[in-house]
């Protein structure tokens, strides 16, 4: 005799996602409006409360009709990232932030302050699946993309932060360096500069909003084809093949040639300098030979190396240059082959703060 077959569980309704404002581009958000019969009027106003008064879920948006409200309630919703732990460096000028994600993930973004100046990094993937390995993103391997939307929303919470402060100052910079490989994630991380180069939104110039890439070959071509008006900087490392394929595992995806040839389109492409960043690794990549051997590959390009004592993480068991390694190391480029060349501020080592650091904890666990 056949046995009925067990009762099915029917499945819980799951709400349908909601659109996240942060993620949209203006004429996006006017169409939005537009289809839900309301004036491009009201758009604007919702765009001046997200931009201009960096709007929270919370916030009450008194100008935006009830109606308005109720549908943007219904389908959207205003994507804040909530803090998880805010830690302040004893430089007194960097902080970072540990944001929690809709679906449980953590990221951590870094507000860092100069005479003059405040910078915004930025994470564009929760983890990384580049595996570089003196990184601590690297080192924990990779979890999702982010949207858009989470990308902005680090953006307008570090604009938050400067806001509180009380002081008439505005984040002038953004740096796509934080956790993840920006051009893996190309599309997402598109869409959020050009968001925030929206010049009746922050306003950020296009000159002031730089892309740190490990080598992605097909991502630097297209940038350049795009004519993507960002800055460009190239994670080297290492000046032959060999040596960076054992630091930069995804040099044996795209090898040095490969990556240089497509520096090399970038910049005769777009007519623009290009960055390079090298991380300064005691007695491995800091020698006079190793400086020589980058102002041979880099010297016939418009370009400037960026100098970063290695950081410390706990997976990597380098050390930094001493100052004179550096020191020496810009000189020949310099003197010998007309490289410019800048050894980087290194800020909020002691909050794991600083390049190759970051790396969001597992919820429950310990932050330090």
């Amino acid at each position: 005799m056949r046995r009925p077959a067990p009762p099915r569980s029917i499945p819980a309704e799951v709400d349908p996602p909601r659109t996240d404002l942060y993620g949209m581009t203006r004429p996006e958000l006017a169409a939005l409006a537009a289809s839900w019969g309301f004036s491009g009027a009201h758009a604007a106003r919702l765009w001046k409360y997200l931009y201009l008064g960096l709007a929270e879920a919370s916030d009450p948006l008194p100008e935006i009709p009830a109606r308005v409200r109720a549908r943007l309630s219904a389908e959207t919703r205003i994507g804040a990232l909530p803090v998880s732990v805010e830690t302040v460096s004893s430089d007194g000028f960097t902080r970072k932030y540990l944001l929690g994600l809709p679906d449980g993930e953590r990221i951590e973004s870094v507000l860092m302050r100069y005479a003059g100046r405040e910078t915004a990094c930025v994470s564009s993937q929760a983890g990384c699946a580049m595996g570089c390995v003196f990184c601590a993103t690297g080192q924990m391997g990779y979890r999702r993309h982010l949207t858009a939307g989470e990308i902005v929303s680090q953006v307008v919470h570090v604009s938050r932060a400067l806001r509180a402060t009380g002081e008439p100052r505005r984040l002038r910079n953004v740096v796509f360096m934080g956790m993840g490989e920006p051009l893996h994630n190309y599309d997402a991380v598109m869409r959020a500069a050009d968001i925030l180069r929206d010049p009746s939104g922050l306003g950020l110039a296009a000159d002031r909003i730089t892309l740190s890439t490990v080598g992605v070959v097909p991502g630097i071509r297209r940038m350049a084809d795009e004519a993507r008006p960002i800055h460009l900087a190239v994670s080297l490392h290492a000046a032959t093949q060999e040596e960076r394929a054992a630091l930069v595992p995804v040099a044996r995806r795209w090898p040095l040639d490969e990556l240089m040839d497509a520096c090399r389109h970038f910049c005769a492409r777009l007519d623009r300098r290009i960055f390079f960043e090298w991380t300064l690794i005691g007695g491995r990549n800091d020698s006079a030979a190793h400086a020589r051997a980058v102002g041979r590959l880099i010297g016939s390009l418009p370009a400037q190396v960026n100098l970063i004592p290695l950081n410390p993480t706990a997976g990597y068991g380098g050390a930094p240059s001493p100052g004179e390694a550096a020191r020496r190391f810009q000189r020949i480029l310099s003197d010998e082959y007309g490289v410019r060349s800048t050894v980087r501020q290194r800020r909020g080592i002691d909050i794991s703060a600083g390049c190759g650091q970051l790396a969001a904890p597992a919820l429950g666990g310990d932050h330090s």
